[in-house]
């Protein structure tokens, strides 16, 4: 199923076409700590990731984000970079899963529902 997939699934992003462009001109220049992959050709006029898992551009990191944009010309693995103390570590885009943020009163939070503030009043027809 793993070479189906890769042939005939454009929406992982990692179709066959990818595979033998970055086998015939990418060099790797560093993996994140999800996995990703990058990459650029010789001339370093492209850039581009090949996702670990679903093509998901919230599953970039900040800092590749810079430089897959040409934000920055060094990549994060080449740098001395330390994250600030008030940084916090990058999470991916979680809407539509079960770790999406549910808040407090939500239909989707599991339990019971928190009673009304008492500024409602129901429309009752005459």
């Amino acid at each position: 199923m793993g070479l189906f997939k890769e042939i005939f699934a454009w929406w992982t992003g990692n179709t066959y076409g990818t595979r033998l462009y970055t086998l015939r001109f990418g060099n790797l220049v560093g993996e994140d700590n999800l996995g990703n992959r990058y990459y650029r050709n010789a001339d370093a006029s492209k850039r581009w990731v090949i996702y670990r898992d679903q093509a998901e551009a919230s599953k970039v990191p900040p800092e590749w984000h810079g430089w897959l944009h040409y934000t920055v010309d060094v990549p994060p693995c080449d740098e001395n970079y330390s994250p600030r103390s008030w940084e916090k570590t990058h999470r991916p885009n979680m809407t539509g899963t079960s770790g999406a943020y549910r808040p407090r009163g939500s239909t989707m939070v599991m339990g019971e529902r928190p009673p009304a503030t008492g500024d409602y009043e129901p429309w009752k027809p005459e």
